[in-house]
């Protein structure tokens, strides 16, 4: 898998991998940095609103798959760190040696767990800018900034229904209304893909420019050719605080502030979308517990305005009691009832039976962690997957809580809303 030694292979090398991060002047927006590597998966990004990560390049790597992916994900991080040689100027949280990764949402896909190391890493954070470099050789070069170059709109782009077309999918969501309505589960969260195609390889660069400018309240990130904006922190572990923002009931907006407004106040009076909200604060809530020493829970969610949706949002809170990692948090929470459902057995077993598809990456965990084991985790959602063979490509995905008061036809059009930001981002709409 590695371009570079394992990190036991390593160590019988008598090599490690060495990290040293130095203070930057600042260079300007994060995501002009990215070079043009002529390959999605190359890049890497964590941005919101300015600040964040890019990386660009493969130092190591490592994919686990089936139900331990994020224990072996996580020891096999823990190894690299363990050994590392880390020269730190800077010590802030994403500084020193840093992974990106991505998680699939089914522990039976064979997209499992991804972690990059990547080469170069450029921070901003408060106004303080920095950039780390990694490899094995104790001799590593200055860093060097790439020149800049302007990424290339996608050419001739083309959409296709994927494995259910929207009025199969409007059935899929009556038979799992049937289900609960006959008291078989609560909630299921059901998605939906949709295949895209160029003429030209898709520049990943362009895209997340595009997210970026469009969604600024929301973390633009790119993982191993998964690339999107994602509202949704699964968790944020810095200094011992744990925080995730779990998001479900959704309204699309019209674009007419004073309407906007009334849609806002009729979704936070929803018996519909507050009940399936309360599912998913309980989902995180007690998958929190377990390793918080205390747990803060809101009342009542807030209306969390984006560009085109908007959602009932609660943020939890917590004070990490139990040494874990931000990536070990993420397992804890993963499958939350966001992107699953409740009980999740049995949620489970509805989506494999309803969607006719693998997932992949999609609605599982994306994101990065630092050698202290700090990070923040996403949900991959409003997002693509490259096909790796063909960069021309790309699979887009979205979801929608189903409850017992949903409506197949309305459930559609929340679909079709959650699947514009790539859309557009894709044919400059």
């Amino acid at each position: 898998m590695s371009t570079l030694p394992t990190p036991a292979a390593a160590a019988r090398q008598g090599t490690s991998l060495v990290a040293r991060t130095v203070a930057l002047t600042d260079p300007g927006s994060l995501l002009t940095l990215l070079p043009d590597l002529g390959d999605p998966r190359a890049i890497a990004s964590w941005v919101r609103r300015g600040e964040g990560l890019v990386a660009w390049g493969r130092a190591l790597e490592f994919t686990a798959h089936g139900a331990d992916r994020f224990a072996l994900a996580e020891q096999w991080w823990r190894d690299v760190v363990g050994s590392a040689v880390v020269r730190d100027e800077v010590g802030l949280p994403g500084t020193g040696p840093v992974t990106f990764g991505s998680v699939s949402y089914a522990a039976e896909s064979p997209s499992g767990a991804t972690l990059v190391v990547p080469e170069v890493v450029v921070g901003a954070r408060d106004g303080t800018w920095w950039v780390t470099t990694i490899g094995t050789s104790a001799e590593l070069p200055a860093p060097l900034l790439p020149e800049q170059s302007t990424p290339v709109e996608p050419v001739d782009v083309a959409f296709a229904d994927g494995a259910l077309p929207p009025a199969q999918w409007a059935g899929a969501v009556e038979e799992a209304v049937a289900r609960i309505t006959d008291g078989d589960l609560d909630k299921v969260v059901l998605a939906r893909d949709l295949h895209v195609s160029a003429s030209e390889p898709i520049d990943a660069r362009w895209l997340l420019r595009r997210l970026a400018e469009r969604y600024d309240t929301t973390w633009v990130f790119a993982v191993d050719g998964l690339v999107g904006a994602t509202p949704e922190m699964l968790v944020r572990l810095e200094k011992g605080l744990v925080t995730s923002r779990v998001l479900a009931g959704t309204i699309r907006r019209t674009g007419d502030d004073e309407h906007d407004l009334a849609l806002a106040g009729s979704l936070a009076r929803s018996s519909k979308d507050l009940e399936e909200h309360e599912y998913a604060v309980r989902s995180v809530a007690d998958a929190l517990r377990p390793h918080c020493s205390s747990v803060n829970v809101p009342e009542s969610p807030f209306v969390l305005h984006l560009s085109n949706v908007m959602h009932l949002a609660t943020d939890v809170a917590g004070v990490l009691a139990d040494g874990a990692t931000s990536l070990m948090l993420a397992a804890s929470l993963h499958p939350s009832a966001a992107v699953c459902g409740t009980p999740a057995d049995a949620a489970h077993a509805v989506i494999s039976e309803l969607e006719h598809m693998d997932r992949g990456r999609y609605a599982g965990p994306v994101g990065w962690m630092d050698s202290s084991g700090d990070g923040e985790w996403g949900i991959a959602l409003r997002c693509g997957a490259f096909d790796a063979e063909d960069p021309a490509s790309m699979r887009l995905f979205a979801g929608c809580g189903i409850v017992a008061g949903s409506d197949p036809d309305s459930e559609v059009a929340e679909s079709d809303a959650k699947l514009v930001p790539m859309r557009d981002a894709l044919t400059g709409g």
